[in-house]
């Protein structure tokens, strides 16, 4: 009993560590939640090396790999993070299979679900739809695309409005009550499912990236750790994006595709902005966790449980 209520009280701490509430004095100087993100995101380590490798996806992970405060280790092998998987390969099938999943959670709304195809997954799995708005996002990009007029889509992207118009997309994963309720269902399902998980979005990098800073920070990985997760997209996602814009140009849809590089982006101003949100709405991202997406000490200590070792 004694050995459990040590454990108890040191996953409490930890949790808090990583969210910035424990006094100045007891958390690294270099770490602590109340630093931007762009400021500790400079002297950031290489993102873990979890990549899985597959034909028809680039930005899929394992989540595990990370050094938590106290030393710890988040465990491999329980959740993953991806990209869309409608384009997977038989050969791609055979590698999920061999991670195990019982549970893949959908992010993307059903105009993506639509366009870019349902998941393809091995025969024992069926997605979980759980759509987390991406604000229109990806309305926007097939109109400026499909618009083919280099003057309506310097309008629509160009002059920072792209970048802008990501910052209003990461202000909805703390603003809209439907999107906290998606993004908390999905952290209690961790917390409570002893089989490896997965969840995704389009590109694997928003909605995606944000449930996995937050997972992270939850079980005490060091906030510029989480971020350099988060940032890892760009490294993943760099040569198919880059491809994406060459094809846009050579097709005549646009006569500069690099009006979209915001949108193919993850970028610490981004994230800074949903984080600044929380602040301001809940006193920070402890007050968002609780508040917002109602996560309780028990489901806080169950995610600790289930993915440090």
């Amino acid at each position: 009993m004694r050995i459990s209520r040590t454990r108890t009280a040191a996953g409490l701490a930890i949790s808090a560590l990583a969210l910035g509430t424990l006094p100045a004095w007891a958390a690294p100087t270099e770490t602590t939640a109340a630093s931007p993100a762009r400021t500790v995101a400079a002297g950031a380590p290489a993102a873990y090396q979890g990549q899985v490798p597959l034909q028809g996806a680039v930005n899929v992970r394992d989540v595990g790999g990370y050094r938590t405060y106290d030393g710890e280790t988040v465990r491999t092998g329980r959740v993953f993070r991806a990209d869309a998987l409608s384009k997977l390969t038989d050969a791609d099938l055979t590698t999920l299979s061999r991670l195990g999943l019982k549970t893949v959670i959908d992010f993307r709304v059903p105009a993506e679900v639509q366009y870019d195809g349902a998941d393809r997954l091995p025969a024992e799995l069926a997605p979980v739809s759980r759509p987390v708005t991406d604000n229109g996002l990806f309305t926007q990009l097939i109109t400026a695309i499909g618009a083919k007029d280099p003057v309506k889509q310097e309008e629509m992207l160009g002059n920072g409005r792209a970048a802008a118009f990501m910052r209003d997309v990461y202000r909805t994963f703390v603003t809209d009550s439907t999107n906290r309720t998606r993004f908390a269902a999905t952290l209690r399902d961790i917390a409570n499912s002893r089989s490896p998980l997965l969840y995704h979005c389009t590109s694997g990098k928003d909605r995606t990236g944000w449930t996995t800073y937050l997972l992270l920070r939850l079980v005490g990985v060091p906030e510029r750790t989480a971020v350099a997760d988060y940032l890892a997209s760009n490294t993943y996602r760099a040569a198919y994006d880059a491809k994406v814009r060459e094809a846009l140009k050579q097709g005549g849809m646009m006569q500069n595709p690099d009006l979209i590089i915001p949108l193919q982006e993850v970028r610490t101003d981004y994230l800074d902005t949903a984080l600044s949100e929380a602040t301001q709405r809940y006193g920070g991202l402890q007050g968002y966790l609780t508040k917002g997406l109602g996560l309780d000490a028990g489901t806080i200590l169950r995610l600790r449980e289930r993915m440090v070792d």
